[in-house]
């Protein structure tokens, strides 16, 4: 039978993970041997460290609730060489007050990974007493989100040769070098650049809409990209402030436009696609109504913008500290290119950090937009007293053609007499385009063909740059693509694209391409690239060009 004794003078190392943990007693005192200690993923708020083994030389606490490294410091391990405190709530400036020699000596590897330490400087400062400190870990820490953190640490820990996992190479001491002593001078915000690309696999609702008759409707869509992005307090609240009014204001019930042409019809075209296309629009409209409404008007204060806050699509409302940023509004094609670009700079770093642990969304929105006549033109108007006065006379002179083809006029005379009535027809036309001239606008209603999150941890762990296509699935049909496709080819100006379409015309059967996209139709889904990187320093020049205005 084990005596007591052997068993606590046998073991040498202690793993107690994810057991909820609250408290370590005297009782670990009894382990005379212990070197390592492992109490990761517990519950630990504070440690009596006079009751942890002064043999120990690894010590390890991850995922823990401890938000002070100050009771650590009581009577520190003499012996340690290992400290893991990573994803914990270390917060404050005081933190960098106990990393220094006076604790611990011996320390040859500390990681401090994810948690909330700010003060880049002060944490350099004491981890400078450190003398055998060979490996770093600071990942995930605000601190670590400024353009200089690496650079900075470098210079300022000569002997350092990890740092984040990654190993300090000659060429990085020699780029940095003398960056420590211009702590003072240094910008502590972070920078970051989102870019919006391209637009993919977009349906085109135009032409699920009916043509428009004299007095309109007259529709138009535009498409752009939302993203959400973390509101720095410190920083730029107004010019966010700005970009959300942006989104929420809606246009002037009244707006000049210019002259407006109805499209062609595409009657050809739906015979082709059988009845399938009615249902198709009736539920593209259903859809529509259902999961947008149109946007409220210009408030005064954000109490009453917050009232009408149920009125619009949540996934067009931007979550809780977070502002919507929204590319241009660019009309439908097959690839749509947002060349969106926008540098964010912000201050508050804790807060930066809390919004890429927890990501962006990307959104894709359809802008409709409905334009009317701005003065419908009355029976009694003048406009309308000279159209009647014109068919009038034109009755009466066909009335005269008439008596004079039956004098036996001879064939000049009334060629003469008919090419002038298309001349006629095309002045009245013109007359009937310039009733179209001034329109007023709808307030625009909103559809989200696609939303979802984005990841952004990746660059809280290292990486300076991420990228991604948000796919959202198929929107587009067969039918659709295939009335696309047919309006495209009839505005296509080749003699190619001209007579296929003549002939299908002619034949009154479906489209030439219609076969191929029917034995292999593989449409794109809709997707939508983003990128964001995080601005970093590759040497102290640079961090220094940035100084000056």
């Amino acid at each position: 039978m084990l005596k007591d004794s052997f068993f606590y003078t046998y073991f040498r190392s202690l793993r107690v993970v994810d057991k909820q943990v609250s408290l370590v007693d005297n009782d670990l005192l009894k382990f005379v041997k212990l070197e390592e200690l492992v109490l990761s993923a517990n519950q630990i708020k504070e440690i009596d460290t006079t009751n942890l083994p002064p043999t120990l030389k690894v010590l390890e606490l991850y995922g823990n609730k401890m938000t002070s490294m100050e009771c650590l410091c009581t009577c520190p391990p003499p012996r340690l060489q290992h400290l893991g405190l990573g994803h914990n709530k270390l917060l404050g400036p005081l933190e960098s007050l106990y990393v220094t020699s006076d604790y611990w000596p011996n320390l040859i590897s500390l990681d401090l990974s994810f948690n909330d330490l700010t003060d880049l400087q002060g944490m350099v400062s004491g981890l400078r007493t450190l003398r055998r400190l060979r490996l770093l870990v600071l990942q995930g820490n605000p601190l670590a989100l400024v353009p200089c953190y690496r650079g900075f640490i470098i210079d300022g820990l000569s002997g350092l040769c990890v740092l984040d996992d990654i190993t300090v190479a000659p060429s990085e001491k020699h780029l940095f070098r003398g960056l420590s002593h211009s702590g003072d001078l240094l910008a502590h915000e972070a920078r970051l650049v989102v870019t919006v690309g391209h637009v993919r696999g977009v349906l085109d609702s135009s032409v699920l809409d009916p043509e428009p008759g004299p007095q309109g409707p007259f529709i138009t869509y535009r498409y752009y990209v939302t993203y959400e992005f973390v509101e720095d307090e410190e920083g730029e609240g107004d010019e966010y402030g700005r970009v959300l009014a942006e989104i929420v204001k809606p246009p002037p019930s009244t707006e000049q436009l210019g002259e407006v042409i109805p499209k062609e019809p595409i009657k050809e075209a739906e015979d082709s696609v059988g009845p399938g296309l009615a249902s198709q629009s009736q539920s593209g409209e259903l859809e529509e109504s259902g999961a947008s409404a149109p946007l409220p008007r210009p408030t005064d204060s954000a109490e009453e913008l917050a009232k009408l806050r149920p009125r619009l699509d949540p996934r067009l409302w931007p979550s809780p500290g977070t502002v919507l940023f929204s590319t241009v509004r660019k009309p439908w094609s097959d690839v749509i290119p947002c060349n969106y670009e926008m540098q964010h700079v912000l201050k508050d770093l804790v807060r930066l950090k809390a919004f890429l642990l927890s990501g962006t969304t990307v959104t894709i929105v359809e802008e409709k937009i409905l334009s009317w006549p701005a003065v419908p033109p009355s029976p009694n108007s003048p406009s309308a007293a000279k159209k009647g006065k014109g068919e009038k006379d034109k009755k009466g002179k066909e009335k005269d053609k008439e008596e004079k083809d039956k004098k036996g006029k001879d064939g000049k005379d009334k060629a003469g007499k008919g090419e002038k009535e298309p001349a006629k027809e095309q002045k009245g036309s013109k007359k009937k385009k310039e009733l179209r001239k001034d329109l007023r606008q709808d307030p625009p209603v909103l559809r989200v063909l696609g939303s979802g999150p984005v990841d952004l941890e990746p660059l809280l762990s290292g990486e300076p740059f991420m990228s991604t296509v948000c796919n959202f699935g198929v929107v587009r049909t067969l039918e659709t693509d295939r009335l696309t496709l047919y309006r495209d080819s009839k505005k296509n100006k080749s003699e190619k694209a001209k007579n296929a379409a003549l002939e299908a015309r002619k034949s009154k059967t479906k489209l030439p391409a219609a076969s191929v996209y029917e034995s292999d139709y593989r449409p794109d889904p809709l997707t939508v690239e983003i990128q964001i990187q995080l601005i970093q320093g590759h040497s102290t020049e640079e961090a220094l060009r940035r100084l000056v205005p």
